[in-house]
């Protein structure tokens, strides 16, 4: 039906609205009691964010529903409802700071056409090529944002695995550095590093995006598993892949030296 939720950040946002003016209850006096502000509700209800843990704790607490808020957000996390689930691409549009890591390919919001193609190809062979098409197509209008007035600062480490393995064609992978350059041409708020192999082991092996939203909202955790892609915004998961993070940058080179790799890089695969 057309009036059903889009995600499952809208499902959980509905329940919300109706519960909480249920109770008579205005946006800032749940938040107060749920102890997070009246603009964070809002997002909840409207959809844009999907409740955290403490959040629908509290609304468990405050409208006598004993964990039914909490066993909603598992069930949407979880995948339940796929279809609804709150996609990455709309908390990444309103991120104030996006910090990442990149271990096999570079990230998506990074990607030219020919390469998000040949990743699209490779993963979904059977694929008809407009349906293909249409994936690289809103892979590639995620990079708006970082034309947009207010682009978020990002900054993402890469291993060296990201510039060396060849994803389609030398011509492709040229041109893919090529535009690694581009993106971190002053005036620009991206920061690229590239963690060496002769850096060693590496802290953590697969990829993951942290999102900061600003004083009101919480920081979350994006990472995928071969089914969904997991929104996490529990604190200690949150301290630790920060604590990662910051280890991988330590270990990577500094952003000058790394755009001095990507452009050696880039040249062997011209040569």
């Amino acid at each position: 039906m057309a009036d059903e939720p889009k995600s499952g950040a809208a499902l959980l946002g509905d329940e919300v609205r109706a519960w909480r003016k249920g109770k008579g209850l205005s946006q800032r006096e749940l938040g107060d009691a749920a102890h997070y502000g009246q603009q964070y509700v809002a997002k909840v209800e409207a959809g844009e964010r999907l409740a955290s843990e403490t959040f629908v704790t509290a609304c468990d607490a405050v409208f006598g529903t004993p964990g039914s808020f909490a066993r909603l957000r598992r069930r949407i996390v979880r995948g339940a409802f796929s279809d609804w689930f709150e996609p990455f691409t709309t908390l990444e549009k309103r991120a104030a700071v996006i910090h990442g890591f990149s271990s096999t390919f570079i990230m998506g919001l990074f990607q030219t056409e020919s390469y998000a193609e040949e990743i699209f190809r490779k993963a979904y062979p059977a694929d008809e090529l407009d349906v293909t098409a249409a994936k690289v197509a809103r892979r590639i209008k995620r990079r708006e944002m970082l034309r947009s007035e207010n682009p978020p600062l990002v900054w993402e480490v890469l291993d060296e695995s990201c510039l060396r393995r060849r994803i389609g064609s030398a011509q492709i992978m040229a041109e893919q550095l090529a535009y690694l350059l581009e993106v971190c041409s002053p005036p620009s708020t991206v920061t690229l590093q590239v963690l060496p192999f002769d850096s060693g082991t590496p802290t953590w092996h697969m990829p993951f995006t942290l999102m900061q939203f600003g004083a009101e909202e919480p920081d979350v955790l994006y990472q995928e598993d071969m089914a969904t892609g997991q929104i996490v915004d529990s604190v200690e998961v949150l301290a630790d892949a920060r604590t990662f993070f910051d280890r991988l940058r330590a270990d990577a080179l500094s952003p000058e030296a790394s755009l001095l790799m990507i452009r050696k890089v880039m040249e062997e695969w011209q040569a």
